[in-house]
Order: C-alpha cells, then sequence, then structure tokens
C-alpha cells in the first residue's frame, strides 16, 4: 500500500500529514515555521526535512526496501504535495533533491485556502496569519496572487502588522503624544517591562530582541482582545489595518471579474484575524461581495488536493 503526505509550511508552523489513497490522514506532525524570508534558506530546508522524516518515523514507515534486494518494494509514499510560504523557486529546487517521498510538487501557499474558500469554483479569499495575500481562481479557471510581500513591505491585515500598528500606536501613547488606551499597557505588559515610562527603553527592547518578528506578530491577539473588548484605538487600527487587505481585494476581484459578477462572487475569509467578529463585521459592511468564513485550517486544503493526485 502507498501513501501520500501533504505539507503546510508558513512563518508560524509547518505542518505535515500522511494519508492512505482515500484521503484518510494516518499520521500528522507540526513542528515550527520555516518560511525562509523569516528563518533563511539553510534553516527553512533544515525544519522543512526534519518535518517530513519526524512524520513518517511517527507513522512507523520506512524508505527502504524489505530486505530482499533482489525484489525491493516500490516507494512506500508515492506522492508528497508541499504548500509552502515564501521563495517559490527555492522550494522547487528543494523538491528536486528529496528522496523517498515519491513524486514531491510544490504550489504556493495560497492555493488550500483557495480550495476551501471556493471548492475549485471562480472566486477569491484573503488570507491572514503571520503574513497576508489575496488569491483568486478567474472564470476561466486561472489562478492569481495578490500581496504576500512580507513584513518588510506590510502585509496588511497580518498578525505582523497588527502587532506593528499596536505597539507603534501604544509606544505614542507612552512618549505622551497620543491619548490613551489599552495599548499602552498592554506594549509594556508584552515588552515584560511593566513599570517603564521611557518609550526609547522600551522601544530598544524590540529592536533588541533575539526574535522580534515573531514577537511583534505575537501582539496581534493582544489587539484583537482590546477591540473585542471595545478599546477604540485597538478597534481602528485592527479595521485600518484589515481594510487596506480588503481593498486588494476589491481591486483584484475589479480585475478578474466583470462588475455585473460581483455581487454574486464569494470571497473566503481564512484565518482567525479576519474572522474576528471586529473584523468580520467591518469587511462586510465594506465588501461588494459575499464573505464567507473559511474555519478549515489550510492543511485540510492541502488534504484535499492530495487526494486527487
Amino acid at each position: 500500500m502507498s501513501y501520500k503526505i501533504g505539507v503546510d509550511g508558513g512563518g508560524t508552523k509547518t505542518e505535515c500529514i500522511l494519508t492512505d489513497g482515500a484521503g484518510t490522514v494516518l499520521a500528522s506532525y507540526t513542528g515550527a515555521g520555516c518560511n525562509p524570508s523569516l528563518v533563511g534558506l539553510e534553516r527553512a530546508a533544515e525544519l522543512l526535512q526534519g518535518a517530513l522524516h519526524q512524520l513518517r518515523a511517527q507513522a512507523g514507515l520506512r524508505a527502504g526496501a524489505r530486505g530482499d534486494s533482489s525484489a525491493p518494494l516500490p516507494p512506500l509514499i508515492s506522492h508528497t504535495l508541499m504548500s509552502m510560504a515564501g521563495h517559490r523557486d527555492f522550494w522547487r529546487d528543494l523538491a528536486q533533491r528529496l528522496t523517498g517521498f515519491g513524486v514531491v510538487a510544490t504550489m504556493d501557499d495560497s492555493f488550500p485556502v483557495l480550495e476551501l474558500a471556493t471548492e475549485g469554483r471562480p472566486g477569491l479569499v484573503l488570507h491572514a496569519g503571520t503574513g497576508s495575500f489575496v488569491t483568486a481562481r478567474a472564470p476561466d479557471g486561472s489562478t492569481h496572487y495578490s500581496g504576500g510581500l512580507g513584513w518588510r513591505f506590510g502585509d496588511p491585515g497580518s498578525g505582523y502588522d497588527l502587532g506593528r500598528r499596536g505597539i507603534a500606536r501604544g509606544l505614542m501613547e507612552i512618549q505622551g503624544w497620543l491619548p490613551p488606551s489599552g495599548l499602552g499597557p498592554a506594549v509594556r505588559t508584552h515588552a515584560g517591562l511593566l513599570q517603564e515610562s521611557d518609550a526609547g527603553v522600551i522601544t530598544r527592547s524590540f529592536y533588541q530582541h533575539a526574535d522580534p518578528n515573531r514577537q511583534i506578530a505575537a501582539f496581534a491577539p493582544v489587539v484583537l482582545g482590546l477591540a473585542g473588548a471595545g478599546d477604540a484605538a485597538a478597534r481602528d487600527l485592527t479595521v485600518a489595518s484589515t481594510g487596506e487587505l480588503l481593498d486588494q481585494a476589491v481591486h483584484l476581484a475589479a480585475k478578474l471579474f466583470p462588475a455585473g459578477q460581483h455581487g454574486a462572487l464569494t470571497a473566503g475569509l481564512s484565518g482567525p484575524i479576519l474572522n474576528h467578529p471586529v473584523v468580520r463585521t467591518a469587511l462586510q459592511a465594506r465588501a461588494p461581495f459575499a464573505l464567507k468564513a473559511v474555519i478549515e485550517a489550510p492543511i485540510e486544503g492541502v488534504r484535499r488536493m492530495l487526494a486527487r493526485l
């Protein structure tokens, strides 16, 4: 019997599943995020290969013959499908070097959530995790991608962008230039400097952190929590950040779909940020198309596509 492996590799985690021919998940493994834009190329390769081997070990599989060298078994794993964030060419090259994992194919990390949102039909999806992007399937079946440029260039609506905006607002409050909100005290707490009144000291603590990108993105749940509790400053910056992602989606739809079809389109909202009640309500009020919550994890989209191989 042969098996298949699916991978969803992003900035926060690397999730792997092993399925049988019917698409049933037999084993799973979740490791650290492997986006090369965040961890570097060498570390990304190490993390992915480590996750793949951990998955195979967990399932009790071995890539090898059964001891009879004259009649070796075919590979136990027939296909591996990898949905990966960042550096498309790097992942494609790495896939070609993997051995013992059957036919290995790579795709952008936008494809699984598009699958979940549209089920193969024309439409689009907005996704926000550590990063963000919009992707669409046009009426002719072609797929198109917008955003996903990484933390240096924005990724509106992402965990990093929410964290960045929230920390910046909190620091300006601590400096005394903006009215106080829950963000100022929350920034002090997040930095571990609860009694610090000097914004410069707190700012330096973020710059000098061993993993500043993760620390900044980890502030996003705090911002969302404050927004949900009625904090006006947190709500305003949350709506502003995610609204920019909606603007990308509207622009993409205008390019790909006739204006008369927009009302019939479905746009998926993927990830906990976009499905937060404050965000979802604000986006639906502005969106020219219906918004659908995508509640399944991206790895489920990988599983569905893997089952069709």
